[in-house]
């Protein structure tokens, strides 16, 4: 009688990368109103009046109310060192409020606006895309055909026949998100420009074949 010898499964795995680069439609800026005075409670009373003007401010532009939200306050002692002796200064009162901007082309004036109000700091602003979970499973899509293509070439250049379905497929993790292009500039101009760039969505996968 003939055995019949069973060949062990080799394995092609490949990486599969999958990019979808999308236009920002979210907005985030953190604004900061900055006190400070000997007295603590004249600082907390300059702030808070500071602070509302700003928050009235952006209502009127439009922002919805939930769309605003205080992110950080707190208070804090100064000291000047003059000769080697600590000499107090006053008390610093800064309270950071985040601004969701759902108008991209808002970003400049909303800034503009609040500074104009008495906001001090701007910091933070960040861009991001609604529903960023259908965009990443895009990229998923794409990760696998580019995986794909990677096989059929290895498997034509090593002459051999890959089934067409892999056998494993893992989503590796990525280094870090991209951070879109976005500038913050004061000019002469009626509106400070911001620019969101684009964000790049990104997927990939180990994927393993056998022929």
């Amino acid at each position: 009688m003939h055995q019949q010898v069973k060949r062990a499964s080799r394995k092609i795995i490949v990486i599969g990368n999958g990019e979808i680069a999308v236009e920002p439609n979210i907005a985030t800026v953190q604004l900061e109103v900055v006190t400070m005075d000997e007295q603590l409670s004249v600082a907390q009373q300059e702030n808070a009046v500071t602070m509302n003007n700003v928050i009235q401010s952006l209502l009127r532009l439009g922002i919805p109310q939930e769309n605003i939200k205080t992110v950080s306050y707190t208070i804090s002692p100064r000291y000047d060192y003059i000769d080697g002796q600590q000499v107090f200064r006053g008390y610093e009162v800064s309270n950071a409020i985040s601004v969701k901007i759902t108008d991209i082309q808002q970003v400049g004036r909303v800034i503009d606006t609040a500074v104009e109000n008495g906001a001090n700091r701007v910091s933070n602003i960040q861009f991001t895309v609604e529903d960023a979970e259908r965009y990443r499973q895009e990229a998923i899509v794409q990760a696998l055909r580019n995986a794909q293509m990677k096989a059929r070439t290895i498997a034509t250049e090593l002459q051999v026949q890959v089934e067409p379905h892999p056998v494993k497929i893992l989503e590796e993790e990525l280094g870090g998100q991209p951070v879109p292009l976005q500038s913050f500039a004061r000019t002469d101009q009626v509106t400070t420009p911001i620019e969101g760039g684009q964000i790049v969505i990104a997927a990939k996968l180990r994927v393993q074949f056998q022929y």
